[in-house]
């Protein structure tokens, strides 16, 4: 059944009852010394922020501590609810060096799931508060409906409400507070799946306006992506192959000229025009590779990274661990963005090695890091290596951060939607 059509996962099932009274319970013991530690972080980044660097310090805190919370509450609310909140994952400008850096905590401050989430754990821990009154009232009129059997005095209090009952009432009291500390309880964690299936849940308005911003961002580097691939194809070509086949075309007719007068000369001709048919064959099977490796589709991405880091004029050093195989299109795009980052590390970088790392997440996401140690500098410019790269990401669904500072070194991390 799709998710359009699924009905959500109910909140008032008895486990999920039980789940969210202990979890209230945590929230309100440990939730008032999170959001301390919250106010302490932000108070003393605000108070310190003329001293720029014990300031900054304590405000860089409260940006992740903000997200490591709004991390927390959406396994939290999914882990117990299963409402298939997407996993809360940093935020990130994919911008190079200081400014980048800067940017990424900005986005990261104003992000609204992380703040949904603290939003959620506050409520939750107003919630465990209350929770922990009933159930302390609910335990009191336990001991108050038992009280007559070892009571001494005529009154018996009920304990944290400051009433005293008479012995006689004390049975029938003890079971109404019972009671009622019971459905309060069971009422507040209904409500707390409710508050929190309306605070972490998307709309179904915000689900399909993210699904079209998606489609629209794949689309846009599907686009982008191909053409800067038709770009590089087309300069290949009229630099590389297209001036050597005119070069064997000149050869050859110099040498139809002399076969008659010249018959050595012309011997010379041809084999120069047949070398160099050999290496435009050679530049052309490395174009085709190219456009598409075929030993990706027979081998996988391990041995089509293999192949290509044994033509790499830079040594390579590969740490691939793959479980399984992803989807051809999740495979080739981040095969070509190795393949381009090794072929701009080669061009501009002047590294004398380069390490490339591939794994497989528990997540789903096929993730790759490429590092040299150039001399960095690396900037994404419209029609470049760097910008085929990010676009062809995008277009399989995943992200592309690039690293570059002045001085080296250079990496490229990408992560891609490992079904995309």
């Amino acid at each position: 059944m799709s998710t359009a059509t699924a009905s959500p996962p109910s909140v008032a099932s008895p486990l999920r009852v039980l789940g969210a009274t202990a979890q209230l319970v945590t929230m309100g013991v440990i939730g008032p010394a999170v959001f301390t530690v919250l106010a302490t972080f932000l108070g003393l980044g605000l108070g310190l922020l003329p001293i720029l660097g014990v300031g900054l310090l304590f405000l860089l805190g409260f940006i992740y501590l903000i997200f490591a919370l709004g991390w927390f509450e959406a396994a939290r609310i999914d882990g117990l609810y299963g409402f298939g909140i997407p996993p809360h994952r940093p935020r990130t400008s994919g911008r190079p060096g200081f400014g980048g850096f800067m940017k990424t905590l900005w986005l990261q401050l104003i992000d609204p799931a992380a703040w949904r989430g603290v939003a959620n754990a506050a409520i939750a821990t107003v919630l465990g508060w209350i929770v922990l009154s009933m159930l302390g009232l609910m335990s009191s009129g336990v001991v108050l409906a038992f009280s007559p059997l070892f009571a001494r005095s005529a009154g018996i209090p009920l304990s944290g409400t400051g009433l005293e009952v008479p012995v006689a009432w004390a049975v029938p009291v003890g079971i109404l507070a019972a009671l009622l500390g019971a459905a309060a309880t069971v009422g507040l964690a209904i409500l707390h799946g409710v508050i929190g299936r309306a605070i972490m849940v998307p709309s179904r308005e915000a689900q399909l306006a993210a699904a079209a911003q998606a489609s629209n961002a794949q689309r846009a580097g599907a686009v982008r992506a191909a053409d800067v691939e038709r770009t590089r194809i087309e300069r290949d070509l009229h630099d590389g192959v297209q001036p050597r086949l005119v070069s064997v075309g000149m050869t050859l007719g110099l040498a139809q000229q002399k076969i008659d007068s010249d018959p050595e000369a012309a011997k010379e001709l041809i084999g120069e025009a047949h070398t160099s048919t050999k290496a435009a064959i050679t530049e052309l099977r490395q174009l085709a590779r190219g456009i598409h490796a075929s030993v990706l589709d027979d081998r996988g991405l391990d041995a089509a990274l293999s192949a290509l880091a044994g033509r790499s004029v830079i040594p390579v050093h590969l740490d691939v661990r793959l479980d399984g195989r992803c989807s051809r299109d999740a495979e080739a795009a981040a095969y070509f963005a190795i393949a381009e980052s090794l072929t701009n590390a080669a061009k501009h970088s002047r590294a004398t090695e380069c390490r490339v790392v591939v794994r497989l997440r528990d997540t789903g996401m096929l993730w790759a890091r490429v590092e040299d140690n150039g001399v960095g500098g690396a900037r994404i410019l419209p029609g470049g290596g760097l910008d085929g790269i990010v676009n062809r990401i995008a277009a399989a669904g995943g992200e592309a951060r690039i690293d570059s500072p002045a001085g080296g070194p250079t990496s490229l991390e990408v992560s891609v939607p490992c079904a995309s």
